[in-house]
C-alpha cells in the first residue's frame, strides 16, 4: 500500500472511515501531473503525503510536486500576480452555530439589550455599513467583502421577518425578533443594498448565510440569491466550505449545513448569473484523503457552473479556538503541508485558472513562497479583518497598494491590481510611484493613506 495515515494534530482521538492511503505510487501520480493528465483522488493522495510509507513526508519528493505545480501556473496565468483593493465590512459576530474551529463568533444572547454581558462582539446596522464603504471608497477600492455570524435576528427581507415571527416556535428555528437586542443587524436585503454604493463590487452571503436566509419559511435558495442579486450583490464568497466531506464536518461543525447543501446554495447563486469562490480550510482534525475529496467536490462543482473564479486554502489558524481548548487539535498545519496544499490544488483544480495565497494566514514571507507553489493572487488589501485576528492571527489588518508592489516586485514577478472576477487588470510599473488603486469607482492612483 502506498500511502501514510496522517500524525493526529491532537490529544483527542477521531477515527474516520476515509483514511490516506492509497494504491497509486507517488511517481504515477507525478508523472500525470507534469503530463496535464486529469488527476484523481488516489493521484491527490499519492501528492498530498508523497506517497511515502513513513512517517512524514519526504522532502525531496515535495520539491518535486511544488516544481510541477509552478510549471503549471506559468503555463496558465505566467509571471503576474494579482491582488484587489477591498474592504472587509463584516456585519456581526454574533452567532450560536457553534462551529469548534471558531473565535470570530460571540454568543448571541451577549448581545441582548438586558444581558449585562461585557464581550468584545459587534453589530452594525445597514446605516453604519453604508457610512464604511462610503469612507472606503475615498481611499480607491472596488470590492466590499462581507462574510458575518448567523445573527438570531437576520432574516432575508420584512417577508422574511414577518414569517418568523409567525413561526410555531421562533426560537427553533434560531429566530429571535429585532427589538430583543441592543443593536439588530437589519435584513440581509438592507445591508447588501446600504453597501452597493457607486457601482463597489459587493462580495457577500456564503452558503451558510443563505441557508440562514430560508429558515423558517419556503425559500429556495435560488429564491434567495436571485432577491439578493437584484439588491446588488455580484459574487459569493465559497467560504463556510471547511473540508466538503461530511464525517469531518460531524466533528468541527455539526450545526452548519452538509456538503450537499454547501453545493446546491453554490449552483444556485451560479444559477442567477453570479460568480463565486471557493476554499478550503485545513490542518485541523482532517486528513490527506478528505483534501483530496474537498478538491473533487469542488472541481464537479466547477465542471458544472464555470462560475468559481478562484480557490482560496485557508490553513486552519488554532489558537483561541474550541478544537485547541478542548484538545481535538494541539496546532494546525506544517508548512509543508501549506506548500502542498497549495500546489496540489493548483494541480487537481485543472478548471479554475487562479489560486489565492492569503497574507492573513501565511504572513507576507511565507505567503510570497507559496506564489512559487502553484499560487499566482495574493489575496487584497482588507482594509479590515476580523475573523482570523480573533481567532489568534497576527499578521496584521491591511495591506496598500504600495506594499503590494514592493512584496511582488521583490520576488521578481509583475504586480497586477484586478477586479474581483478578473476581468480588469492593471499592470503596475515598480519604477513609476506613487503607487495607489485605480481601478475603484472613486480611485484617482493616489497612495491609500498620506504619508
Amino acid at each position: 500500500m502506498a500511502g501514510r495515515a496522517s500524525e493526529p494534530h491532537g490529544r483527542q482521538s477521531i477515527t474516520f472511515e476515509h483514511q490516506p492511503v492509497t494504491e497509486q505510487s507517488f511517481e504515477n501520480a507525478l508523472a500525470k501531473a507534469r503530463a496535464g493528465d486529469r488527476l484523481d483522488i488516489e493521484d491527490a493522495v499519492a501528492l498530498l503525503t508523497t506517497g511515502t510509507t513513513s512517517e512524514g513526508i519526504d522532502h525531496r519528493r515535495k520539491e518535486l510536486v511544488l516544481e510541477a505545480a509552478d510549471r503549471r501556473r506559468a503555463e496558465v496565468v505566467g509571471d503576474e500576480v494579482t491582488f484587489v483593493v477591498n474592504l472587509n465590512n463584516n456585519v456581526t459576530t454574533a452567532c450560536d452555530t457553534g462551529c469548534l474551529f471558531c473565535n470570530f463568533k460571540d454568543p448571541a444572547t451577549a448581545f441582548e439589550a438586558d444581558s449585562g454581558i461585557d464581550h468584545g462582539g459587534f453589530t452594525k446596522t445597514p446605516t453604519e455599513s453604508r457610512r464604511i464603504v462610503d469612507q472606503a471608497l475615498d481611499r480607491g477600492i472596488s470590492e466590499v467583502c462581507s462574510v458575518s455570524g448567523l445573527h438570531p435576528a437576520f432574516a432575508l427581507d420584512d417577508e422574511h421577518l414577518e414569517a418568523l415571527h409567525a413561526a410555531d416556535d421562533p426560537e427553533s428555528v434560531n429566530f429571535r425578533p429585532p427589538a430583543v437586542y441592543s443593536t439588530a443587524p437589519g435584513t440581509y436585503l438592507a445591508q447588501i443594498e446600504a453597501m452597493a454604493v457607486d457601482d463597489v463590487h459587493v462580495h457577500s452571503m456564503t452558503p451558510e448565510e443563505a441557508a440562514h436566509a430560508t429558515r423558517g419559511w419556503e425559500r429556495t435558495y435560488r429564491d434567495i440569491y436571485g432577491r439578493l442579486a437584484d439588491a446588488g450583490l455580484d459574487s459569493v464568497p465559497g467560504t463556510a466550505a471547511e473540508i466538503l466531506v461530511d464525517e469531518v464536518r460531524s466533528v468541527i461543525c455539526p450545526e452548519k449545513i452538509d456538503t450537499a447543501g454547501w453545493v446546491a446554495a453554490m449552483e444556485a447563486a451560479a444559477s442567477v448569473g453570479l460568480d463565486m469562490t471557493a476554499t478550503i480550510m485545513y490542518g485541523h482534525v482532517e486528513n490527506e484523503r478528505h483534501r483530496a475529496m474537498h478538491l473533487e467536490v469542488v472541481r464537479d462543482l466547477q465542471d458544472r457552473t464555470g462560475a468559481i473564479t478562484e480557490f482560496v486554502p485557508l490553513s486552519f489558524i488554532h489558537y483561541d479556538t474550541p478544537l485547541f481548548d478542548q484538545g481535538y487539535v494541539t496546532g494546525g498545519a506544517t508548512p509543508v503541508e501549506d506548500e502542498l496544499m497549495m500546489a496540489v490544488s493548483r494541480l487537481y483544480l485543472d478548471n479554475i485558472e487562479h489560486m489565492q495565497s492569503s497574507w492573513v494566514k501565511f504572513g507576507d514571507t511565507f505567503g510570497l513562497k507559496l506564489l512559487s507553489c502553484g499560487a499566482d493572487d495574493f489575496m487584497g488589501t482588507v482594509l479590515s479583518e476580523e475573523i482570523t485576528k480573533r481567532a489568534g492571527g497576527s499578521f496584521g489588518e491591511m495591506r496598500t497598494v504600495e506594499q503590494y508592489v514592493e512584496l511582488i516586485s521583490s520576488i521578481g514577478r509583475t504586480p497586477v491590481e484586478r477586479s474581483t472576477d478578473y476581468t480588469r487588470r492593471r499592470t503596475i510599473d515598480p519604477a513609476d510611484p506613487p503607487h495607489g488603486p485605480m481601478l475603484g469607482p472613486r480611485a484617482t492612483g493616489e497612495p491609500m493613506f498620506s504619508s
